[in-house]
């Protein structure tokens, strides 16, 4: 892994995004609101502690005005051809690409990424522009042979309408993307509420939207609002105006969203926890196994939704392994994302922190033994040392998702008792396998091999690709974003039956003659 250099300074990174002087966390697609009517909210860079702005929520009147405005282009959004949707989306992407480097930045600056993974996050954003631009002319339904002489049937694809994106902080700007580029094309206009932890890269990514938007005169197609759980969250939860709700994060707030909407008969397309797995067998190539656990683990300081969170190793190979990986993490450069080198950054808060310790100290409560690492830095920010936990069986702890640098290592003699062992969690994004042996490899991606959305041969958990659908079944929800097929959500489906005989034949044979 090597780190880009970058000589970002918050200056530099706010002048270039218009944030000077950013107040306000609300948009109607039109306009930022210059006075909220919700309390304030503070941004502070982890690395440091130090305040970067301070905005202002929004509040229920706040909201009702961003989903008037939001429902308004709907009814607009809808009838536009697609393609002219997916021009517009071509148009983001462009802007996107000239303001990756602050883009990028800024999520370090904010959220804690390393740069690297900050102008990772922004390409993100610009493919998935890309795969929308070109979805825009795909949006395909079946014909099927009807059994009736003189009929046609087909099925087509319309619209759902205002569709709210939640998102969490880890990706402040791609996750929101993903939605919202496919939304786009499909006809929806979008509500997003993101993180608390994270608003400026929000606000910085609605005003370029804003821009874009303001030349074609469709305000409301993207809308924003920086808002409490507790009030945005759940008026987004219970609102019938919104068919689909997106929401990114835990699997208790997930479960909830969830719940809530299926009362209302609404959809929930939830990307939840990820308790990852890699498998490393005896024939595997070790030395590409030893990077992919490495930034798996240590990556983003361990809080991807793809974390690799368990490290299965095959006993030859194991203690030998461990020795490698302890010598890798010891190489790593801990510090302010910003800086030249850094290649792990800090956590995103105070709590962030007391979940790390807290979880270390359950597992050496339950019998796990710190190989490497196990500590907070002294200093400002909110800094631990990646870790490494050995554990004879599978603990308690290691069964929860902690979004922190900590790697569970445990060894195993067959294949098949590695994947289950694997399996043997709630969540289910996403796993790996490195091997040689093509019948491991085949074994992992059966239907009796890894039960995740995802499931890798000889690369890590980490960093999907826009072209293939994102997500994972169990306690991580069963939401696909992204590639593939996953467009369907934002739509409906409507089934056509074209009668062009001058006869009424039924279905099935009834007759029913008057």
């Amino acid at each position: 892994m090597t780190a880009i250099t970058t000589t970002w300074t918050t200056a530099e990174i706010l002048k270039a995004l218009d944030l000077q002087a950013v107040q306000s966390g609300v948009s109607d697609g039109a306009a930022f609101f210059p006075k909220p009517g919700g309390p304030e909210l503070p941004s502070h860079n982890p690395a440091t502690g130090e305040l970067i702005a301070t905005l202002i929520q929004g509040n229920d009147a706040d909201y009702e005005q961003i989903m008037a405005a939001s429902t308004k282009a709907f009814a607009t959004l809808r009838t536009m051809p697609a393609p002219l949707r997916g021009e517009i989306v071509r148009q983001l992407g462009d802007e996107f690409r000239k303001h990756k480097e602050p883009l990028g930045a800024l999520i370090s600056l904010e959220m804690g990424k390393i740069y690297s993974e900050g102008l990772g996050e922004v390409q993100e954003m610009i493919d998935i522009c890309d795969f929308a631009v070109g979805l825009s002319r795909q949006l395909y339904g079946l014909s099927m042979h009807s059994e009736r002489p003189g009929h046609r049937m087909y099925e087509q694809w319309h619209p759902l309408g205002p569709v709210a994106v939640i998102t969490a902080f880890n990706f402040p700007m791609a996750v929101w993307a993903w939605n919202a580029m496919l939304a786009m094309v499909c006809g929806d206009t979008t509500v997003w509420k993101p993180s608390s932890k994270v608003p400026l890269c929000a606000v910085a990514v609605q005003k370029i939207v804003d821009r874009v938007m303001a030349r074609h005169q469709m305000p409301g197609v993207f809308t924003l609002i920086v808002g409490r759980g507790k009030d945005v969250g759940e008026r987004i939860n219970h609102d019938k105006r919104i068919p689909l709700v997106s929401f990114t994060g835990s699997v208790r707030m997930g479960r909830h969203v969830g719940e809530a909407c299926a009362q209302r008969f609404g959809r929930s397309l939830l990307e939840l926890g990820g308790n990852n797995g890699i498998i490393v067998m005896d024939d595997a190539n070790l030395d590409l196994a030893l990077r992919a656990v490495a930034f798996g683990a240590a990556g983003t300081a361990g809080q991807r939704c793809t974390t690799t969170r368990r490290l299965f190793l095959q006993k030859g190979i194991a203690a030998g392994f461990v020795e490698k990986l302890k010598k890798a993490y010891a190489s790593l450069p801990i510090g302010s994302p910003l800086e030249g080198g850094i290649l792990v950054g800090p956590l995103i808060d105070e709590q962030a922190v007391k979940d790390f310790e807290h979880a270390i100290s359950e597992a050496v409560r339950e019998g796990g033994e710190i190989v490497y690492g196990g500590k907070r830095l002294e200093g400002k920010g909110n800094f631990v040392t990646p870790t490494l936990i050995k554990a004879a069986k599978q603990l308690d702890i290691s069964c929860e998702e902690t979004f922190a640098p900590i790697l569970y290592i445990f060894e195993f003699e067959k294949l098949e008792d590695a994947i289950a062992q694997h399996n043997a969690v709630a969540q289910g994004l996403s796993s790996a396998i490195f091997t040689t042996n093509i019948h491991h490899s085949e074994a992992f991606l059966s239907a009796a091999g890894s039960d995740c959305g995802i499931a890798n041969v000889n690369i890590g958990t980490s960093g999907a690709e826009i072209g293939g659908a994102f997500g994972g079944e169990k306690e991580t929800g069963g939401g696909r974003e992204s590639g593939s097929d996953a467009w369907k959500v934002y739509m409906r489906r409507q089934t056509c039956t074209i009668n062009y005989s001058t006869k009424l034949p039924l279905a099935q044979g009834v007759k029913f003659d008057i």
